[in-house]
């Protein structure tokens, strides 16, 4: 197959269609209509086999990574997603490798009403970016940059879940419980992104970040953007009961605190704004836990478990 036959076949006529796009795939670019009062996110991430995911990943769960793990970055900063593009990279042309990956692509489109506006398909390894955009209201974007001492810190979901689904993937590590191992692996190739939880947090949190890179290393680009520090206490870090029971207690929380991939949502929160994130986590439908306190020691990351210093020195990812 040639590329716009691919392009037509596999993206094109499964592609949703939504009102604000005008020009979709097709042409040498696409052309959309911004909301009125509505302010345009942009996000890009690429997922390299070998790097991001395994080569023996289904394309699948690949195209589904690929999208959530862009939305989920629209979520962190309070985003609507609307659209995204795609720049596809193969080695050679496999019809059902194609239409596996494209399958994916169009469910997670379809469940999160967004259309694939336009991209490139080209040969060579196989790389997978895909750039993604929603809308925010005016001055209504959480970022990273707003967090202030005296905020508590709170985590969604639990954390360290994809770390361990990595191992078992790797052959690293061994989870006789079957229905512990589908859970931890559906945790590393089918992230959620945290969409109305975020949209949510636009008037209640302070500061935001999606975790794909360790607690650890991502809640520091919060207190070094913020001029911040933060104490936080392992011992209440969130751990599902799958990574409980597969692992000792030490090394659940050594996958909470370094391992990426989980795509939960971090937020800081005043004072004040404590009674209104209740309320919006129950309309939410989303649990998230308390897990320390900001300060004013700057770039100072200190943990702590059962009130005592918790000596700790792994970082999170880090590509180069």
């Amino acid at each position: 197959m040639k590329e716009f036959n691919i392009i037509e076949h596999f993206f094109k006529a499964k592609s949703i269609q939504r009102k604000d796009v005008v020009i979709g795939i097709g042409d040498d670019g696409a052309v959309s209509h911004i909301p009125k009062g509505q302010a345009l996110v942009t996000t890009t991430d690429t997922l390299i086999s070998g790097v991001h995911f395994l080569p023996d990943t289904s394309p699948h769960a690949i195209a589904q990574k690929a999208v959530a793990v862009n939305l989920s970055d629209l979520a962190a900063m309070g985003a609507e997603p609307a659209w995204i593009s795609l720049s596809l990279s193969l080695p050679e042309v496999d019809e059902k490798w194609l239409e596996d990956f494209s399958n994916g692509l169009q469910e997670h489109a379809e469940y999160y009403s967004v259309q694939l506006i336009g991209g490139d398909t080209v040969k060579g390894p196989l790389v997978i970016t895909i750039t993604a955009q929603g809308f925010v209201p005016f001055e209504q974007a959480l970022t990273r940059s707003n967090a202030k001492p005296g905020d508590s810190v709170y985590v969604t979901g639990t954390l360290g879940d994809a770390g361990l689904g990595l191992d078992i993937a790797q052959k690293k590590c061994i989870v006789t419980d079957q229905l512990n191992q589908d859970f931890l692996l559906s945790r590393l190739n089918y992230p959620t992104p945290r969409l109305l939880v975020g949209t949510s947090l636009r008037r209640i949190a302070n500061a935001c970040i999606d975790i794909s890179d360790g607690l650890v290393s991502d809640i520091k680009h919060i207190l070094n953007a913020s001029k911040c520090g933060a104490t936080i206490h392992v011992d209440k870090l969130p751990l599902s009961q799958a990574l409980k029971d597969s692992v000792s207690s030490s090394q659940a929380i050594d996958y909470a605190l370094r391992a990426g991939d989980d795509y939960e949502l971090l937020f800081t929160v005043s004072e004040e704004q404590k009674g209104h994130l209740e309320t919006t986590l129950a309309s939410a439908n989303v649990h998230a836990t308390y897990i320390g306190q900001l300060n004013g020691f700057v770039g100072k990351l200190e943990l702590r478990q059962a009130d005592k210093p918790y000596e700790y020195s792994a970082k999170g990812y880090q590509h180069f």
